[in-house]
């Protein structure tokens, strides 16, 4: 687990961008059962992160026509419990951190994983995420 100081500044990126911070496997579980899309990104303090990952959330929620019903986070390194309850949701896909999931009514429905964040280019990061959206929202 890293220090609370060192994460904080992380977790609000996003959740100044609309994403609910969830610490519970608890509040995983609800946060899934919302009817309509769930956006679900399991955050990291790694730098692909910090430059693609949770800026391309960013970007493709405020450029989207079609947005999920719901943005919701996770913090890998923190909360364990909530990460493994969220990680659970994501079957058959290992573990990556970060990593983006989309749900529409509890379903997976689109995965992106660390290696399609970190290899690509921020723009095809969000271009991926509008057409999901485009897709399911």
């Amino acid at each position: 687990m890293y220090p609370e100081y060192m994460v904080a500044p992380i977790r609000e990126d996003l959740t100044s961008a609309g994403f609910e911070q969830l610490m519970t496997s608890e509040e995983v579980e609800q946060a899934l059962k919302t009817e309509g899309t769930v956006l679900l990104a399991v955050n990291s303090v790694c730098g692909c992160a910090a430059s693609k990952a949770r800026p391309a959330l960013k970007m493709a929620v405020a450029a989207g026509d079609k947005t999920p019903t719901k943005l919701v986070t996770v913090f890998a390194g923190m909360e364990q419990d909530a990460v493994a309850k969220a990680r659970e949701h994501m079957l058959p896909y290992p573990p990556s951190s970060p990593s983006i999931a989309l749900f529409k009514d509890g379903e997976l429905v689109h995965m992106i994983e660390r290696y399609h964040i970190e290899g690509n280019e921020l723009h095809r990061i969000v271009d991926n995420l509008k057409g999901a959206f485009e897709a399911y929202c």
